[in-house]
């Protein structure tokens, strides 16, 4: 493919700006597992060659039980990625919390 990175991220919420990086492109990558959640954009953070896939897509578009996990690590891979930074936050909001005490 002649194109690499160094570290992946796959941004969860919050985290969608690829604006972070240098000398950037998009890229779409070919899986056997079906498309990736978006195309990686591939960039220089602090002299690093990263790779980065937003986990919901751009607009947050996939929900949580959509997202092709196995796609987005797999593209990360195929770009010569060895290690992957992989924030995610978890909400929980119970409306009637005195029935679970």
């Amino acid at each position: 493919m002649g194109i690499s990175a160094d570290i992946g991220i796959i941004g969860g919420t919050g985290i969608y700006d690829p604006e972070l990086f240098s000398a950037k492109r998009e890229i779409k990558v070919h899986t056997p597992y079906g498309e990736a959640s978006d195309l990686v954009t591939i960039g220089e953070y602090s002299g690093v060659k990263a790779a980065f896939v937003p986990r919901h897509g751009r607009g947050h578009r996939i929900p949580p039980h959509k997202i092709n996990n196995r796609a987005n690590i797999w593209a990360l891979q195929q770009l010569g990625v060895k290690r992957i930074i992989a924030p995610s936050a978890v909400a929980w909001r119970h409306f009637n919390s005195r029935s679970i005490y």
